[in-house]
């Protein structure tokens, strides 16, 4: 007997919307419409699976494909929105590229929000939050994602050590030496944050300012010196496999 093809098809595309969804019609204009008509050739009964960050995932079918839109049937919930781990990523920015790069794999490995920062030693003042919610989206629409990290306001360092909220374990990665990471985070609350510093580092004050913040633990992240967005990566990773959904 012939198995019956799974429903909609696992290479059916994906597609973030700022509109809440529901059962009824949505139009897709602008860039988003452009990719569905232009790249994806989509005709009409195509499926198209919708996320809203709020509810889930839903499907869509294609009623009408014009040059400039698309109109969908939303029909039905396919998954309700994922649970998210409690995690925090507060990390100095970093120039174009690599903090496109970081803010990608953030979002793939599961943080919560994210956090700019500004240190001393900070390269770049202020990220464009435009382009960095861009490349959160893309990796969540490719990596099967319901969820999207808040991305806050960027912040300097000792405003975000002020008004530190009790009770959420602050990692900071240390490259003058801390902790085990993996230990310290097994260890740890499972509401937490990783503060990650910029390409040279904190220096001695901030330092001494961060490990003044009650709940922050200084960590290693092993005996080879990473580059911040690689640093990033690493620690949200070792924090998913000790208290996250790993």
């Amino acid at each position: 007997m012939t198995a019956t093809p799974a429903w909609p098809p696992q290479s059916t595309p994906r597609l973030f919307v700022d509109t809440p969804l529901a059962p009824g019609s949505i139009t897709i204009t602008g860039p988003q419409a452009h990719y569905l008509v232009s790249v994806m050739r989509m005709k009409t009964g195509d499926p198209l699976k919708l996320c809203d960050d709020l509810t889930g995932e839903w499907l869509g079918l294609a009623s009408s494909v014009g040059k400039r839109d698309v109109t969908l049937d939303v029909t039905e919930q396919l998954r309700e929105r994922e649970a998210v781990p409690d995690l925090w990523l507060c990390a100095a920015p970093l120039k174009k590229g690599r903090i496109d790069w970081m803010v990608e794999k953030a979002c793939e490995l599961g943080v919560a929000r994210i956090v700019p920062v500004v240190t001393r030693r900070s390269v770049v003042d202020k990220p464009k939050e435009e382009r960095l919610r861009a490349h959160m989206i893309e990796a969540a629409e490719q990596c099967g994602r319901t969820a999207i990290p808040e991305l806050a306001e960027t912040v300097k360092l000792p405003a975000l050590l002020r008004d530190w909220p009790a009770g959420r374990t602050l990692f900071f990665a240390d490259e003058a030496g801390g902790e085990p990471a993996l230990a310290a985070m097994r260890d740890g609350g499972a509401s937490a944050a990783i503060l990650i510093g910029p390409e040279g580092g904190f220096d001695d004050e901030e330092r001494a300012a961060i490990r003044a913040v009650p709940g922050a633990i200084g960590v290693g992240l092993g005996p080879r010196i990473l580059r911040a967005d690689t640093a990033a990566a690493a620690a949200v990773a070792v924090w998913m496999a000790a208290r996250g959904d790993w």
